[in-house]
């Protein structure tokens, strides 16, 4: 009897030639609805299932290949005896290639606006059991689940060499596979709908990310390090147009300056800001005229530490903010667009890095942030919903004037994406100065003055913490600054609110912090 494969895919690239290496290799076909239909259509022989089962497809095409014609054709062992007069008794022939991708779920749901209903239909049922079936007896059946896996399989069946390690390499792509596809749609799911998780336990955390990279090192060139990331979704989504390829760090990095920057908006629609991050932790922020007027105070807020940099835009990137890109070194620049008179002069930078990542890419993403532990994983969600102003009080007897008050949101939204302890010196749309992770607040507050120097003279200072002692009050004041925002909650909040009168400063106490470690 001639060897069967049973081909039924979604994908349909790669079909025809696979089919066609198949028949010359002497497998007979069985496929079923659109798949019988485009080998038809290309000349190639093939017996539809329901014609192999003897049942009809029913229930409009839900059940089409869950017949014991076709599962103990998978599943039979050649060595066992038993199971081949039980294919005898039934008449059932063994099939001995499966080729199966599944419903196209993931891309139907990426579509925030899917009906629930289709995302529902759009779930496999026959596939994933055809997968998993002949994953489980690879020991007899090879299993194809990508169009990918099609030439090195034809040239191994020409070759006779489909020996049990290809059969266990593809059965281990299978499961992974299938297992994927259940991760994706559990996810989908659990995002639809209230989970209330029982007996005070939170759900448990399953992960199924596709290896999108092996990464050439780590942090370090001693660490091995692999990203992994959904192709639909966040940086898995983004297109990279030119440049080396992205390192472990890089990638931080990218993360650290897109969050910071999307404190403004992403998109064309949004206020047009620009980042600069160096070790994870801005260095240059600033809002503008446009994206070239924004870039450009970014860069100038810190020149010196924005060499080597990473830089984040909101907003589509033009000839004219090319230009500031390609007056110093940079790592990599990620915005939603580079239009087509900015691609050209950046492409002088051959080994710059752009990244193209569209807004809706974004919306796509998870909320969850998740960081390891020795042995387990942290979950949280993202600290990204916008400030509670309406919160917000002042608790000095001088109030912040307009202007201060408009420095000092900006310098709030910044000061949560610099690592605790974090304080900013902001004025006018632009960082002046940053200090970060210090040992304790008024460290982190003296480099940020000093990095801002005389422009701290009327300038705001942000606290993403809250001021344990008045030093910090009273080194500010020393420098100029003219009003702080802190989130308050300090048993000796008395002794900085005293300060700020005593100096004339104005403060707002916001109620909530931002650490970010």
């Amino acid at each position: 009897m001639a060897p069967t494969a049973l081909l039924s895919v979604s994908e349909k690239e790669g079909l025809v030639p696979l089919a066609q290496g198949l028949i010359e290799a002497g497998y007979r076909l069985i496929s079923s609805g659109g798949t019988a239909a485009a080998l038809q259509t290309a000349g190639l022989a093939v017996t539809k299932v329901a014609e192999h089962t003897g049942a009809p497809e029913i229930l409009g095409g839900r059940v089409k290949t869950l017949h014991p014609r076709i599962h103990g054709g998978i599943l039979a062992r050649r060595d066992e005896p038993s199971h081949q007069a039980d294919l005898d008794a039934q008449g059932i022939a063994p099939i001995d290639v499966v080729v199966v991708n599944l419903y196209p779920f993931r891309e139907t749901v990426a579509d925030p606006s899917v009906a629930f209903e289709t995302a529902i239909e759009n779930i496999d049922i026959g596939g994933p059991a055809m997968v998993r079936a002949a994953a489980k007896n690879h020991a007899d059946v090879a299993v194809l689940t990508s169009p990918e896996q099609y030439p090195a399989f034809l040239e191994a069946l020409r070759a006779g060499r489909v020996d049990q390690t290809l059969r266990r390499r593809l059965a281990l792509a299978a499961f992974r596979h299938t297992a994927e596809y259940d991760a994706a749609i559990s996810a989908w799911l659990a995002g639809r709908i209230e989970q209330e998780p029982a007996a005070g336990l939170a759900a448990p955390l399953r992960l199924e990310l596709p290896a999108r990279q092996a990464l050439r090192y780590g942090e370090n060139p001693h660490q091995p390090a692999t990203w992994y990331g959904d192709p639909t979704a966040g940086w898995g989504a983004a297109r990279q147009l030119q440049g080396k390829e992205l390192s472990y760090n890089n990638l931080i990095d990218l993360e650290a300056a897109l969050a910071t920057v999307r404190e403004f908006g992403y998109g064309p629609s949004a206020q047009p800001a620009a980042v600069v991050v160096k070790h994870t932790n801005p260095c240059g922020v600033a809002t503008g005229n446009g994206c070239c007027d924004a870039l450009g105070r970014a860069l100038e807020a810190d020149r010196l530490s924005a060499f080597g940099g990473i830089v984040a835009l909101n907003t589509p990137v033009d000839a004219t903010a090319a230009a500031h890109l390609t007056s110093l070194f940079l790592e990599c620049v990620v915005a939603p667009r580079f239009e087509d008179a900015a691609r050209e002069p950046l492409a002088a930078k051959a080994n710059l890095r752009l990244l193209e990542l569209p807004p809706e890419a974004i919306g796509r993403a998870s909320r969850q942030q998740l960081r390891s532990v020795l042995g387990g994983v942290l979950v949280q969600e993202l600290d990204d919903q916008p400030p509670e102003q309406s919160a917000w009080q002042v608790v000095t007897q001088r109030p912040p004037t307009p202007q201060e008050l408009e420095d000092l949101r900006f310098a709030w939204k910044l000061v949560r994406h610099v690592r605790s302890n974090a304080i900013t010196v902001a004025r006018a749309g632009q960082s002046l100065g940053i200090g970060a992770g210090q040992m304790n607040r008024v460290g982190s507050a003296r480099l940020a003055l000093e990095a801002a120097g005389a422009r701290a003279e009327g300038a705001v200072l942000a606290s993403d913490g809250f001021f344990p002692f008045d030093d910090t009050v009273r080194l500010a004041a020393g420098c100029g600054i003219k009003a702080v925002i802190q989130p308050g909650g300090s048993v000796r909040d008395a002794d900085s609110i005293r300060a700020c009168d005593e100096l004339g400063l104005a403060m707002v106490v916001t109620g909530r912090r931002h650490f970010l470690h």
